[in-house]
């Protein structure tokens, strides 16, 4: 409705908006940019109060021009519980708990998708792939079913079994890598020309970040316009690290907010941590990390190709970047669980274990206001507490 144009997010060269795209001609992600003086027009902070309570809420910073293109299953809009009981354990009284586990198919998966495959069913695409460490690809052949498209999933052989038989349930076509999901993904990027797919990787088509901002206008909103001083979220592609900053810029310059950002916090567990070790190494950008394992498969994630943009937003804020072991995770996800009645993911779980380094070590305090983001439900993950698949 009123996109611009899209723009290399490394080189700032210009793209025509409603076309299909991958990377950039420099082979960096794409970004897509608003006339935002005339989507504040229609777009106001009073506009909101009675519109759908999903992300497309948002309507005029969203890409997709024909609303009948529109692919949605309700997404967006989740919980953000004041967590006092888990506050209270670390002496936190604003801590808040940024839900995602209650989107459709269980994770913050489905912001990204909902926007991704409209805009594919806008633009004429038929058959549509993914390489996906599990959440992603669920979501993908959830929304491409609703969309009526052909779905190409590739997935680790290890991906918990959940996602598998979620993606197979819901119509994909789905092959098992050994591997990692850059090898899924080095598999979509050899067999999409001939086969005829469209490739809606992490960051590696423009509108998947559309969606995932979306996290960042809600937190705007469900606080009252006032956004918190410090965010910890797990950082694997990190799609909603930049997008939820892209939403802030967006909404100081249709004046809905002022200058002030929140800290943000990469959260990475310690057997895949790249963003972490460049972090720390000053570098810019997150060269692979060798050997990556985990049991939180949505931070097994080798190497990011938003790398640069993550680390440029991180020193940015005044934030960082903590890793966290699985057993702490693990062991965590109980703890939150069992003060909140939140099953979260381990991801989510790692968040709170990293703010308790993180309040010991000064990098945060009690008193500030402190959104720890669950991206998934721990349904998901059965695995990794102990549950073996039943062959």
């Amino acid at each position: 409705m009123f996109v611009t144009h899209l723009e290399c997010s490394k080189t700032g060269k210009t793209y025509e908006p409603n076309k299909l795209y991958n990377l950039s001609e420099a082979g960096k992600p794409l970004l897509v940019r608003y006339d935002l003086k005339r989507a504040a027009q229609s777009l106001t902070k009073d506009s909101l109060q009675g519109r759908v309570s999903s992300l497309w809420r948002y309507r005029e910073v969203l890409p997709v021009v024909h609303d009948e293109n529109i692919v949605t299953l309700g997404e967006g809009w989740t919980p953000l519980p004041h967590a006092k009981r888990l506050g209270a354990l670390v002496g936190m009284p604003e801590l808040y708990i940024k839900d995602e586990g209650a989107n459709p198919t269980g994770s913050f998966k489905a912001r990204g998708q909902t926007a991704a495959i409209s805009m594919a069913k806008e633009l004429g695409v038929k058959k549509v792939a993914i390489p996906t460490a599990g959440n992603a690809g669920g979501a993908m052949s959830a929304y491409a079913a609703a969309a009526g498209l052909e779905a190409y999933v590739f997935m680790p052989r290890d991906t918990p079994a959940a996602n598998r038989i979620e993606c197979q349930q819901l119509g994909a076509q789905v092959t098992l890598i050994d591997g990692l999901i850059t090898d899924c993904g080095a598999e979509v990027a050899k067999r999409k020309e001939t086969e005829g797919w469209f490739d809606v990787s992490t960051l590696k088509e423009p509108y998947r970040i559309e969606g995932k901002k979306t996290m960042g206008y809600e937190l705007a909103e469900q606080f009252g316009w006032e956004l918190p001083d410090v965010i910890l979220y797990p950082t694997g592609g990190g799609t909603g690290l930049v997008g939820m900053w892209k939403a802030f810029d967006e909404m100081e310059a249709m004046g809905w907010i002022g200058s002030q950002r929140p800290r943000m916090f990469s959260i990475q567990a310690t057997g895949c941590a790249p963003i972490v070790r460049a972090y720390e190494n000053g570098w810019d950008e997150a060269p692979e990390f060798e050997n990556a394992h985990t049991a939180a498969s949505g931070l097994r994630v080798p190497r990011a190709i938003g790398d640069f943009i993550m680390l440029d937003i991180l020193r940015r804020s005044g934030g960082g970047a903590i890793a966290v072991t699985d057993e702490e995770m693990i062991a965590d996800t109980k703890v939150v669980g069992a003060a909140e009645g939140i099953f979260c993911a381990p991801e989510g779980a790692a968040c709170f274990s990293a703010l308790k380094k993180m309040l010991s070590s000064g990098q945060v305090s009690a008193s500030e206001r402190t959104v720890l983001f669950n991206t998934g439900t721990g349904v998901k993950y059965l695995e990794a507490y102990g549950l073996k698949e039943a062959r």
